[in-house]
């Protein structure tokens, strides 16, 4: 075993950065140790800024976002592809710095399986938070993946099938979307006792429920149905921005996915550039709306949406929300702090503190004066290894 000491780092804390810090790493056990063990080697970061393993909180890793090897929600796609996607995704976020997904939309189980296989140490990987088939109405959004469900019992049992399975989350869809055609982000899907029939057997397994919702009905629903946290969350009123903050509830906004679109707007068909062009300036105010009034940020990406990578859009992301009005510290606890309370796993994430995992990254500039100083070039670190 070898035992690192990483010295005179400025380290983030979950609200700032503490200079002349240092922690150690055990490389066999992948975790951060004592200050007071013996070290078989030493590393000076003097200069360097260390933030902890980004989470991304929405992620669609069986997806190709270029859409030459198979397509989000298509018919078409195998087990073969989709795990061959997942497992390059999966190397593509570390690059980024992200240690630790959520995934809220696979295909073939191959989320939960892969997570099984990380682990285990049989995977280098970022962890997972696994959710398996998402739960949609007959017809609805994303159906082609998901179970299609209709009534509460419908709701309850495929619930209950991906709990058997393994997932940690279920993911719900509330409305229409941008992506598939035939539906709006306004229409209402699966509605208030629908997405409480999963909301309460994923909260007595311990595990978490999260929602696509993105027209401001929709987002209501999610909410007192009791969900963890609601993806997208487009169209924002006073009204809606106050139930996130009374019922503590987290919005996941993935502002790359509809910017990743509207810059490729001739390549995409016709009908998803409309939407997505036509919510932007919505959802960019609705983010920032919500951050000001202190709503818990959590990030996401929805990576492998159409052209919307998994190797650089995390750390744009975090861009993208400061864009909305968010502040570079809100920004950085979305992907840190937040996101592992969010997934359950802020006792192992989140944080460098002894006994986690030893999950960071090493940038050359402060983040909070410069969000995009995480876009810049990076060490990452992975249970103690550098990638």
């Amino acid at each position: 075993m070898v035992n690192i000491l990483f010295e005179n780092a400025t380290l983030f804390d979950g609200e700032k950065f503490v200079p002349d810090s240092q922690f150690g790493v055990g490389t066999e056990s992948g975790k951060i140790i004592s200050t007071n063990k013996n070290f078989d080697e030493k590393i000076n970061l003097k200069n360097k800024y260390v933030v902890p393993g980004l989470i991304n909180a929405h992620t669609h890793i069986v997806a190709d976002h270029t859409g030459k090897i198979n397509q989000l929600g298509s018919s078409d796609n195998t087990a073969v592809k989709s795990t061959y996607l997942a497992l390059k995704n999966l190397n593509d976020l570390l690059k980024d710095g992200v240690t630790y997904i959520r995934d809220v939309g696979s295909i073939f189980d191959i989320d939960i399986e892969l997570s099984k296989l990380e682990k285990v140490g049989e995977l280098v990987a970022p962890g997972i938070i696994a959710s398996g088939s998402p739960l949609t109405m007959t017809g609805g959004h994303f159906s082609e993946g998901s179970y299609e469900v209709d009534g509460k019992d419908e709701v309850r049992k495929y619930a209950r099938k991906l709990l058997k399975k393994g997932a940690d989350n279920i993911k719900l869809m509330a409305s229409g979307g941008v992506s598939f055609s035939g539906e709006t982000p306004h229409d209402v899907q699966l509605d208030e006792e629908e997405l409480r029939a999963a909301v309460t057997e994923a909260h007595r397994k311990g595990r978490t429920a999260c929602s696509h919702a993105q027209g401001t009905e929709s987002i209501q629903n999610a909410i007192r149905a009791g969900v963890d946290s609601v993806e997208h969350a487009v169209f924002l009123d006073d009204e809606t921005v106050q139930m996130f903050i009374e019922n503590d509830t987290y919005i996941v906004p993935t502002l790359a996915a509809p910017w990743a679109i509207n810059q490729n707007t001739e390549i995409l068909p016709d009908f998803m550039v409309e939407k997505s062009i036509a919510i932007e300036k919505a959802h960019l105010e609705s983010i920032g709306k919500a951050a000001v009034a202190g709503v818990k940020l959590a990030m996401g990406t929805d990576s492998g949406t159409a052209m919307n990578n998994f190797d650089k859009n995390s750390s744009f992301e975090l861009e993208l929300m400061v864009r909305a009005g968010a502040t570079p510290l809100q920004a950085l606890q979305s992907a840190t702090v937040n996101a592992a309370e969010l997934l359950k796993i802020d006792d192992i994430a989140g944080l460098i503190e002894e006994n986690k995992l030893a999950d960071f990254v090493v940038i050359e500039d402060n983040p909070l004066e410069d969000i995009t100083a995480l876009q810049k070039e990076k060490e990452v670190y992975k249970k103690g290894k550098l990638i």
